[in-house]
């Protein structure tokens, strides 16, 4: 994977028809999106049961991008070269899961990934301090994690702090939670580069009608980019 800070769309496909998930990948890939993200949530981190990594193994092959698996379980470490076997380009853990974030992102790399941290709401931008060097993304949660089409929590502040400590560091900012072209131009402007939305790019559309996608995909970016029409 290169780095740049371009907008960067990844669609969640929490937001997706679960019967169809392949076709889903392949058809909002084809209507532009960027990355897709996955989240993976346990039912004890976060109050909801999604997908593991056996359904990251199965749409891998019907993703010619990036996988970004944001992982919203406790405990990580046990899991990350499942992840990995499954063909995971990014693995994200909460940096609320474990005592030890310094040792999980380094097993990340260790398994060839790249490795981000999640920082919950209430979670401060200085908790990932000691660890920037070990971290090539940053989500910043902008809704509790646990349930798509939340409403957004304005984590701009947050979002502007993180982007003064990374620097010139080859280091993603990327906001999950209630994004669509009213919020994205927010978060952008504060420094985020990476958008996950899952109901505003899904909303409309199907694997056989995918042409919503795309033009949800085209608002958000837009909207990102501080080009209104």
């Amino acid at each position: 994977m290169s780095f740049d800070r371009s907008i960067k769309i990844a669609p969640s496909i929490l937001a997706a028809d679960f019967a169809n998930f392949g076709a889903e990948c392949t058809a909002v890939e084809a209507q532009g999106a960027d990355w897709i993200h996955v989240d993976v949530m346990d039912g004890h981190f976060v109050p909801n049961i999604t997908f593991g990594p056996a359904t990251c193994a199965a749409i891998r092959p019907h993703i010619k991008g990036v996988m970004d698996v944001h992982l919203m379980i406790a405990p990580v470490d046990p899991y990350i070269d499942a992840f990995a076997q499954s063909g995971a380009d990014i693995l994200t853990a909460h940096i609320e899961a474990g005592p030890h974030i310094h040792r999980t992102l380094q097993a990340i790399h260790g398994a060839g990934m790249k490795a981000g941290i999640a920082l919950n709401p209430g979670t401060p931008a200085s908790a990932v301090q000691e660890v920037l060097d070990l971290t090539d993304l940053i989500c910043v949660m902008t809704v509790n994690p646990g349930f798509g089409g939340q409403s957004f929590i304005d984590m701009t502040a947050k979002i502007r702090t993180l982007r003064d400590m990374i620097g010139d560091r080859p280091t993603h900012i990327e906001i999950d939670g209630g994004v669509d072209p009213t919020t994205a131009p927010l978060v952008s402007k504060a420094g985020a580069d990476v958008l996950v939305a899952g109901s505003a790019v899904f909303r409309g559309g199907s694997v056989t009608n995918p042409t919503p996608y795309g033009e949800n995909i085209t608002a958000i970016r837009t909207a990102a980019q501080g080009v209104w029409v």
